[in-house]
Parts: C-alpha cells; structure tokens; sequence
C-alpha cells in the first residue's frame, strides 16, 4: 500500500523545524504550539504515528547535501555547476581555500539530522506521556525505533564532524549538552543502539512504516537493522570482536540479494519527497563520476551500471570527466539506509587478523555477486584490508563511505588530487551557530 508523507504527516517535520533551527535556539513563535502540548501529553497511537511518519520524512530532507558533500570530498564524484563553484573548489581543496562554517554544504546535513534527533525526542516524550492504553510492550516499540533512528542520524554526523565531535544529548533545547570527542561519540551511539535493541526484544509495534521499511517493520526486523548499525559503528571504533557479534543478530544473509536492507522512501506522488540524488544524465549540471573510479572498474563488473557514458565529455574548472553517476535511475528510488553488501563487508573487515579465511570468503561474495573471478592476491592482514578497501570503494561508492574509510584507515593522502592545488579536507568545520 503506497505510504503517502502528505501535509498532515509532514506536522511532525514542521515542528522539528521550529524546535531546532540551530543549536543555539531563538525564541520562535509556534503557530503548532497547541498541536505540539497535544502530542507531548495524552498521545494517543494516531498522533504518535503523525510523529513517526515525520520522523522518517525528516530522514530524507537535506540527505542529498550529506551525499555530496561526502562523495565530492571521498572523490567519488564532482558535482559540476554553474551556479555554485563551491563544489569544485572549496569542497576539492582548491588554492589553499577553507570550508566555510556557515556554508550550506556543512550546515543542512548537519541541522537536517539533528532535526530528526529533535523528532525522536519529541517521540520519547509523547511515549512517555502518552494517553492511556499503550503496553509496555507497545511503549518499547515506539522508544527502541526512535533510539535508533536518533543513533543513525547522530552517525552521520559525526562522519561529518570527525574530531570536533558533536553533541549527543540535545532533549532540551535550552541547556545543551556538551560537545563530546570522536570517540566518545561513537561510544554513545553504541550505547543508544544497544539500548534501542534492549527494547525492541520485547516490543510491539503499534505504528506502520513506509514502504521503505518493507521486511524491517516489525520489532524482530527493526531490530536485525539496529544491529546492523551497531555492527558498522563497532568496525569505526576498530572493535572487531563487537561487529561480529553485532553482524549474528542483524539480517546479513550471505545468499540474500546484495541490495537487501531497509531504506528511505521516494516517491513522484503529489505531496511526496522525490529522491534528491538523482540527477538526468547529458545535463550541464551534472553529476560526474571520478575517472578514478572509472578505470578501476573490470570489464566484466556489474558495478559499472552505477555509471554512464554521456554523449560527449563535460568540462568544468580543469576537471574533465565522461560518465555521469546513475546509482538511482529516477526520482521515485527508495536510498539505502544500509545493505546486505555493506554487511558482508564489514564481516570481511571483522574477520581480518581473526579468521582471514573468513575474511577472504566474504570478499569472494562481493567479487562473485558483482561478476568477477574469486580473489587470488595475498593473504596476509595488510593485503586483505586492500582488497577490502578496494571492494568497499567499489560496491558502497557514492553511499557515503569511501571518505570515512580512508579516513579511519590514515589513508586520506591516497585519494586522487587532480589540480595541482587541490586538497583532501579531514572533517567539515562546527556550524557557525554552535561556536
């Protein structure tokens, strides 16, 4: 059944905008302030399923600038414009120029997550002041979904932020919590995952998801999802042991379809969001795949349908590229929260240094799946976590990673530079309005 996000679902988007323009909070008339004390006491199940249809409306606005911006950075793909050089060239590096705290790229990512945050939370306290009713068991569900959406859209960005850290306790607008390091983030994701998997055991969902959600609407499967997050946080805290624990409880299936996995719902529909990374190819403003990628791709790879050769080349500020980037083949394709290829790439990654045939084994996977030979290189730790990263590059490209990966891995100096004066940036800088 088609999952319309129309003006009355969009209510609970609406007053996540007002409760969190920014982290330093203004004082804003509320024309819902009547709606909002509606929701946050006396809840009943319908208005709570206004706020989780907004929570997950609120998942896909400003995704398309987290794209980017990671892509452009990672050197996956360059975004040629005429209207904004911006993206190649502060965003590539370029004569010695520097991010700009109160630039768009930066900031919509950034405050478009924490207004999902801000959703969550105004979910936890509606739950928790709800109209009679609800089980436990049905509290449980609404509390261990909105965990872990809030620790999914916390991750993405501390991909952005890195060692600057970020806030991870923002309930209450008016007293912040404090900026926490990298690790301590990480660490605290891990804790908001665990404790949303805590509830979902012994859940009940008195809600419906969109379609994106189809084979993850339930506690059990909602679950298998949050573990999946907590296995990808596990290898960014380089925690081996905790990935594959996480990895036996989330829905990794190494004969299940590589695309597998729970997503955020696009559609053309009047009063839908429409997909906001797709883009028409043979266009001046393009989205253009790195050459890099291009040429690392084997004949045979089933991986080069995310690219397409366009009629003739493009050229923009001395960069120069010939294929267009076709991940998402129109505006009603559902993106990826995360997938069961990613999965067996992070099983391969766990297992290295402690099962390397293990390891190898779930290469194979990701090579065989997308038409290439078994892999026959080395075996030792360090040549595994080429071919891992290699494949990771390969298969997550244009999803976010490549960027994070050679990140955490010390490898940003590996990433092509193609002027003379271009950069690799470790991290986008704090918002302006959080200085």
């Amino acid at each position: 059944m088609k999952f319309l996000f129309n003006k009355i679902y969009i209510l609970a988007a609406v007053i996540g905008m007002f409760c969190w323009t920014s982290c330093n909070i203004d004082e804003i008339p509320n024309p819902n302030e009547t709606v909002l004390e509606e929701i946050l006491e006396d809840a009943t199940p319908s208005e709570l399923q206004t706020v989780i249809t907004g929570i997950e409306s609120l998942m896909g606005q400003e995704m398309g600038f987290y794209y980017d911006v990671t892509s452009i950075i990672g050197r996956d793909y360059w975004f040629f414009t005429g209207s904004d050089p911006r993206y190649t060239g502060e965003l590539l590096g370029r004569e010695n120029s520097q991010l700009d705290n109160a630039g768009f790229y930066g900031t919509r990512p950034y405050f478009g997550r924490y207004r999902t945050v801000k959703n969550c939370n105004i979910l936890l306290e509606a739950v928790a002041n709800a109209a009679p009713g609800l089980s436990d068991q049905d509290i449980r569900g609404y509390t261990g979904f909105a965990k872990t959406i809030q620790a999914y859209e916390l991750l993405l960005v501390l991909n952005l932020q890195y060692q600057n850290g970020i806030r991870l306790d923002v309930a209450d607008v008016e007293n912040l919590g404090a900026f926490v390091t990298y690790d301590e983030a990480l660490a605290g994701i891990a804790s908001l995952l665990d404790g949303g998997a805590a509830d979902l055991s012994n859940a009940n969902f008195r809600f419906s998801l969109s379609e994106g959600f189809d084979g993850f609407n339930s506690p059990a499967s909602f679950r298998q999802f949050n573990r999946a997050i907590a296995a990808r946080v596990a290898i960014y805290q380089d925690n081996k042991t905790a990935a594959r624990a996480a990895l036996a409880e989330s829905f990794m299936d190494m004969t299940g379809l590589k695309n597998m996995g729970p997503a955020l719902y696009f559609s053309v529909a009047g009063g839908e969001a429409s997909n906001p990374v797709f883009r028409p190819t043979n266009q001046a403003d393009a989205i253009i795949a790195h050459p890099s990628f291009v040429s690392a791709l084997d004949a045979a790879d089933a991986r080069k349908d995310k690219i397409a050769l366009r009629d003739t080349p493009l050229t923009l500020d001395g960069l120069t590229g010939d294929h267009d980037v076709v991940i998402y083949k129109s505006l009603a394709d559902n993106v990826p929260l995360i997938r069961n290829e990613e999965l067996w790439l992070i099983s391969a990654e766990a297992n290295i240094g402690h099962d390397n045939a293990q390891a190898e084994l779930m290469l194979n996977l990701t090579r065989i799946e997308n038409g290439l030979a078994a892999y026959s290189g080395g075996t030792s730790d360090d040549e595994l976590v080429d071919e891992m990263l290699h494949q990771r590059w390969l298969s997550l490209w244009g999803e976010g990673h490549r960027w994070v990966d050679m990140r955490r891995y010390g490898r940003l100096g590996e990433l092509p530079l193609d002027r003379a004066d271009d950069d690799v940036w470790e991290q986008m800088p704090r918002p302006v309005t959080e200085n």
